[in-house]
């Protein structure tokens, strides 16, 4: 039998996107996504954003050093209508890997920021289990 010890993680402060361009990024998170921009880590190429209660930090891991590398797994950003969201994007030249996926329980849309990042455009329709 085990026995379940309580977690001494409270909870998520922030996620953080690799860039290799960080203008790019920060123009691409604020103005094509439209995320509230946050701080700015001092005078280093990194910049939060936020999106909903979750903190995305944008930043150069050349900076900080480490080697940079696009996350090939998405980020999923919630929506009301995925079709929608994706057309607003694509008239602002975002790419998308693939039109709209229906999973039987949610909609979705990958696509890809500036650095190469993988991003999801994402709308739950099934109710929880």
């Amino acid at each position: 039998m085990s026995t379940t010890q309580p977690s001494f993680i409270t909870g998520v402060d922030f996620v953080t996107i690799p860039t290799n361009d960080f203008d790019a990024s920060v123009e691409f998170y604020g103005t094509v996504l439209g995320l509230p921009r946050g701080k700015r880590w001092g005078s280093m190429p990194a910049m939060e954003f936020q999106a909903g209660a979750l903190t995305i930090a944008v930043m150069d891991p050349t900076a900080f050093g480490q080697e940079f590398r696009p996350h090939s797994v998405p980020l999923a950003f919630q929506v009301d209508d995925v079709a929608a969201a994706r057309d607003h994007l694509k008239e602002q030249g975002v790419t998308f890997v693939n039109e709209m996926i229906d999973s039987g329980v949610c909609h979705q849309a990958i696509f890809l920021d500036p650095a190469g990042n993988a991003l999801d455009l994402h709308h739950r329709y099934a109710p929880q289990a």
